[in-house]
């Protein structure tokens, strides 16, 4: 394990301020918004103040003040965030983000939840917080060979808290591809993985049939729900499932990644607010996509799609997530089961309905999302420590 400075050489920045002058747009039917796709107004609106008014040095001096790491693990270089708690007893939590996302979408809710006295919570509910950057993202090295699917990244996570950091036990918490692979910690390494916290639940299917009982109507609902969102959302999903390399120019990755992330988190580029930037501002949002262009993270990212098509996890009979969990359903969101579908696959002891927010949960409601982490592993402390006291 070695640290870890971000300092990206200045002809990679100069390089993109010359490709964002130089963007040939393309031409939209006046009138449609986010009808056909990316807001095109939006887009050019957004890639002037890219290339006029957002400082990557400035990003990248704040994101340098917390404690960053690199560590050969499952022979990858996989670079970390890794913040001590502050409090009595800080408890081990792994956070692990999805597609297209990255380290930065945890900057708010880091403090949050290593420092919990200094932003109104108590200290006996602090973390040690290790945020990993996925396999071909960001600043981790690139998979050079097949098979980098969730479950092997689940396994490169074990190693790096209980090998690499030397967490016992410890908590495991995500969304999108990061709630799958919290959830196969939790499936995989009981003995080390003591509660996993969700706020999406996603691309694992319930084993349906004999003996477990028939769809309810609510589950019924949410089956309807998803082949509905496919259709009409799900387009990006099946091209990165099945030809992810087509996508992997550099060319095409700032404009695939921007639109995907909007869609996603605001009910596929519309909100009653109407402006993404009314959850996150555009230097969070444009340094989201600077750490995939700075890494040229395009193509080994979204073949991640492709890996979980291959190794796709289902359930089979009798197989559950048997470590408590918890699940934080947000609104604008993608995917929101009912509970009973959830309990299907996972041992569900908390289940929160939020009363706003998105995809981005960790960016776009922060205090939410930390409050219901504290409130969940809480549980599993008090748990750990009346197993103690009986010992």
């Amino acid at each position: 394990i070695e640290r870890f400075v971000i300092d990206i050489p200045q002809d990679v920045l100069d390089d993109l301020a010359v490709r964002l002058a130089d963007t040939r747009w393309p031409d939209e039917i006046p009138g449609t918004g986010w009808d056909y796709g990316t807001d095109l107004s939006y887009l050019r609106e957004l890639v002037e103040y890219w290339r006029t008014e957002y400082d990557w040095r400035a990003q990248e001096r704040a994101l340098n003040e917390l404690e960053h790491f690199r560590a050969i693990v499952g022979g990858l270089g996989v670079h970390f965030i890794h913040e001590r708690g502050k409090g009595p007893d800080p408890f081990p939590l792994v956070i692990s983000h999805g597609w297209p996302g990255s380290v930065v979408e945890m900057l708010r809710i880091i403090p949050m939840l290593t420092d919990p006295a200094s932003h109104g919570g108590d200290p006996a509910d602090s973390f040690d917080v290790v945020v990993p950057s996925l396999p071909g993202y960001g600043f981790s090295d690139k998979p050079v060979d097949r098979g980098m699917s969730n479950r092997r990244i689940a396994g490169m996570w074990h190693t790096l808290m209980t090998e690499g950091l030397g967490y016992a036990r410890f908590g495991a918490q995500g969304g999108d591809w990061g709630g799958m692979i919290s959830s196969r910690l939790g499936f995989d390494f009981p003995q080390s993985v003591a509660g996993v916290h969700l706020n999406l639940m996603t691309g694992v299917p319930a084993f349906r049939g004999a003996p477990d009982p028939p769809l309810t109507e609510a589950e019924q609902e949410f089956v309807r729900q998803a082949r509905r969102w496919f259709e009409d959302e799900g387009g990006y999903f099946h091209i990165q499932r099945t030809k992810p390399q087509t996508l992997g120019s550099r060319s095409t990755t700032r404009r695939w990644d921007w639109p995907r992330g909007s869609s996603k988190s605001f009910a596929h580029g519309r909100t009653a607010a109407g402006n993404p930037e009314n959850s996150y501002t555009r230097d969070e949002l444009l340094t989201n996509i600077m750490v995939y262009w700075v890494g040229q993270s395009g193509a080994s990212s979204v073949r991640h799609y492709y890996e979980n098509r291959v190794d796709n996890w289902r359930f089979q009979p009798g197989e559950r997530v048997e470590v408590p969990c918890a699940v934080a359903l947000f609104p604008v969101e993608i995917n929101r089961p009912p509970r009973e579908w959830a309990e299907r696959t996972h041992n569900v002891q908390r289940w929160t309905k939020m009363p706003r927010g998105g995809h981005f949960a960790a960016m776009e409601q922060p205090e939410l999302l930390s409050e219901d982490v504290r409130a969940f592993f809480r549980t599993i402390r008090q748990h750990r420590s009346s197993q103690g006291a009986r010992s």
